[in-house]
């Protein structure tokens, strides 16, 4: 009998699938690892957020960073008018106003409540209330936690322009 056919007669077909079973497992660890690698590269840069409600953080060098009190604003309380960048405001959109960055600025908004954070863009000028640095859109409020509360301390992190 050849060495092929007592293999199968000895269980070879089962010893086959646990191999295919390992190889399938070890590819798996081989994907979660590679997942990993870009997380590794903020956390050594020392600008990952603990709690990042974006899927992926933004990793860019923190140039300035601000403490103070943010609120929120909506295509209502704006009246449907358009922003200072000649944007109208979207609900839902990850943008912002702050009376003296840059418009088209980027910046990591944390909530110090509770260490929710999102990277927002400056597309428009405010707040005008005594005591806040930023309004931020409605939406970005709901998914810092802080929609019904209205007013929250936070920290802002303006960040460096991407490298082109």
């Amino acid at each position: 009998m050849p060495l092929t056919d007592r293999a199968y007669i000895k269980g070879g077909p089962a010893r086959a699938t646990s191999t295919m079973n390992m190889t399938r497992n070890l590819k798996s660890v081989a994907l979660a690892i590679a997942g990993v690698i870009p997380f590794a590269s903020c956390a050594a840069s020392g600008n990952a957020t603990t709690k990042a409600t974006s899927k992926f953080p933004d990793c860019r060098p923190v140039q300035s960073v601000q403490n103070g009190k943010a609120s929120w604003y909506s295509i209502r309380t704006n009246a449907g008018k358009q922003t200072a960048s000649g944007r109208f405001l979207s609900n839902t959109a990850a943008t912002a106003a702050h009376k003296t960055l840059p418009l088209g600025s980027t910046v990591r908004v944390t909530n110090m409540s509770n260490g929710k954070a999102e990277v927002v863009t400056i597309t428009d000028r405010g707040p005008y209330m005594t005591g806040r640095i930023i309004d931020v859109s409605i939406g970005v409020a709901e998914r810092l936690g802080f929609a019904a509360r209205g007013v929250v301390p936070v920290k802002l992190e303006v960040l460096a322009s991407p490298a082109l």
